[in-house]
């Protein structure tokens, strides 16, 4: 069986797509119950637009697996173990499944799937986030959803518009010259 070997420019933009989520992830704004507000998901969101549910994914994927190796790629130039197994851990282990709706839905060239895919890529990842933090901080559910996805949700309304038209169309751009 031949092992499928994955194109020089397919490598190349999912290395430049986790170097852009690495920065994104450094503008921050702190917030009161530990969870930052960052560009980070905004970047993610728009790594499986432009890259499609695959590359996206994978892209997000050695952005997670380089932040659990200890590099200092999530908010704050933080990384490690304690990162991803801290209060914040839910949101990080599902930003791979965000950027694969997110691309899943770029895809379908349908604007409905496009809009569904992000918003549904939002959701899983405040569910997996608010769970997670819950269990973390022993809070009940409400008590977490307020601190970790109602402050959150006008900026990423802004964050889910930004990737579905910007994204759409440099993702049109990226297609029209072969290089996604």
């Amino acid at each position: 069986m031949k092992a499928k070997s994955i194109p020089i420019k397919d490598l190349c933009m999912m290395a430049v797509f986790t170097a852009v989520i690495v920065v994104m992830a450094q503008i921050i704004i702190p917030m009161p119950f530990g969870v930052p507000m960052t560009l980070q998901t905004l970047a993610i969101s728009l790594a499986g637009v432009m890259l499609g549910a695959k590359k996206g994914a994978i892209s997000t994927l050695v952005y997670v697996l380089l932040g659990v190796v200890g590099a200092p790629v999530f908010a704050g130039f933080t990384g490690g173990l304690g990162i991803v197994f801290g209060p914040t851990g839910g949101f990080i282990l599902s930003f791979p499944i965000l950027a694969f709706a997110a691309g899943y839905g770029a895809e379908k060239n349908n604007k409905i799937w496009l809009w569904s895919g992000l918003v549904a890529g939002v959701v899983f990842n405040y569910l997996c986030g608010v769970i997670y933090f819950s269990v973390y901080t022993s809070n009940d559910l409400i008590t977490s959803f307020v601190a970790c996805v109602l402050v959150f949700i006008p900026t990423d309304i802004i964050k889910v518009l930004i990737a579905g038209l910007f994204g759409v169309k440099v993702r049109q751009l990226l297609l029209s010259k072969n290089m996604v």
